[in-house]
């Protein structure tokens, strides 16, 4: 499953089970970043131009690095 998120509670809320899928098997994030610092601080965003990238490397079984931008 390739996974592309963008929430604005990723760095509260939701940090804990992005977490958990992120230790999971067969589960491929495409790489993001925080979207704006300063007035959304707990927001996260993918970077869609990733994606493509994303899905070869997963049909290998390997994440795309860094996941973090």
């Amino acid at each position: 499953m390739v996974l592309a998120i963008s929430t604005n509670d990723g760095l509260s809320g939701s940090a804990e089970n992005i977490g958990r899928l992120l230790n999971r098997k067969n589960y491929y994030f495409v790489p993001f970043k925080q979207d704006n610092p300063i007035t959304k601080p707990r927001s996260l965003v993918a970077d869609f131009s990733y994606l493509i990238p994303t899905i070869e490397h997963a049909l290998d079984n390997e994440q795309i690095e860094p996941i973090l931008l």
